[in-house]
């Protein structure tokens, strides 16, 4: 089987995964289950559960404890890209191909349904402690790692800088400091995780963060580069949406051509990191490079 096979039939059995763990639609706050189960299932690479998935079976974990850790992980980071398209943030009407959360339930719903989302991330990741009361300890210290990952020190903080910067320039210092948390955080999250609930050392798990920091860093940086060079249609989302925010990137910063030449020194490196541990998982190895270097 091929790696786009292999892959397709990663995605689906993650969709059936957040499928389990979706509230079930009833009571008078059902419009906000709709709106959950709208955005979450909305599509998408499925990146970070994935590389969790993938970091989990490097380090030989084979059961369903790293299950609630990845549907809570897509909530996240899903909760995340609902309140980026919102008016007072990047003002998106698309999303995926479709319209986004805000636009079809209203923005009183979208913040909502982004506060929801990130509320009950937690909620099915605790999951965890019920299903394997055994590896509480493993647990608690990924449910430490996913709550600061995607807080203050973490996404969040890198948004608010990212917010704080739009429509002045910044330096490359500043840019990096925004894409190491911004983009950055939920996939050094993911994989640590990964690490972590499969028993890894503590060696083994700064390792995987050092990877996954350069991960999204190249990932940020190709974000840049399809933002001026794709269309609406390959990205399922509007192109050239940094100038219309007035934001510094990469491209604004060094240009196209110098933008891929950093993505191809940083992703080289988290490789070339990957390399050294004495396992192997070569589909992660693959979905590494084939992200990194995506066209959309």
């Amino acid at each position: 089987m091929n790696f786009n096979s292999r892959k397709s039939e990663k995605v689906q059995e993650i969709e059936e995964i957040l499928k389990q763990f979706l509230p079930e639609q009833s009571g008078y706050q059902k419009e906000i289950m709709e709106a959950m189960e709208y955005s979450l299932m909305a599509g998408g690479k499925r990146l970070r559960p994935m590389l969790m998935k993938e970091t989990y079976t490097l380090f030989g974990g084979n059961d369903r404890l790293i299950y609630p850790f990845m549907a809570a992980m897509e909530m996240i980071h899903t909760y995340s890209l609902v309140h980026d398209d919102l008016p007072a943030m990047d003002n998106d009407d698309y999303r995926r191909g479709r319209k986004t959360t805000h636009v079809v339930y209203g923005e009183a719903m979208g913040i909502l349904a982004g506060d929801a989302l990130l509320n009950y991330a937690f909620e099915t990741a605790a999951e965890a402690f019920t299903m394997f009361p055994e590896k509480s300890l493993q647990i608690g210290k990924a449910m430490q790692i996913l709550a600061k990952k995607a807080g203050i020190y973490g996404m969040i903080g890198g948004q608010v800088v990212d917010v704080q910067s739009a429509g002045s320039a910044i330096s490359k210092e500043v840019l990096d400091f925004i894409y190491e948390l911004k983009t950055g955080a939920l996939i050094e999250s993911a994989m640590m995780i990964g690490a972590v609930l499969a028993g890894a050392g503590s060696e083994e798990i700064r390792k995987m963060e050092k990877v996954a920091r350069n991960v999204g860093i190249a990932f940020q940086i190709q974000d840049d580069i399809l933002d001026v060079t794709s269309t609406p249609e390959v990205l399922g989302k509007p192109v050239m949406s940094d100038e219309k925010n007035e934001k510094t990137t990469y491209v604004t910063l060094v240009g196209v051509e110098k933008a891929k030449e950093y993505v191809e020194e940083i992703s080289e490196e988290a490789i070339g990191l990957l390399s050294e541990l004495p396992q192997r998982n070569e589909f992660l190895e693959a979905l590494l490079k084939e992200l990194i270097h995506r066209e959309k």
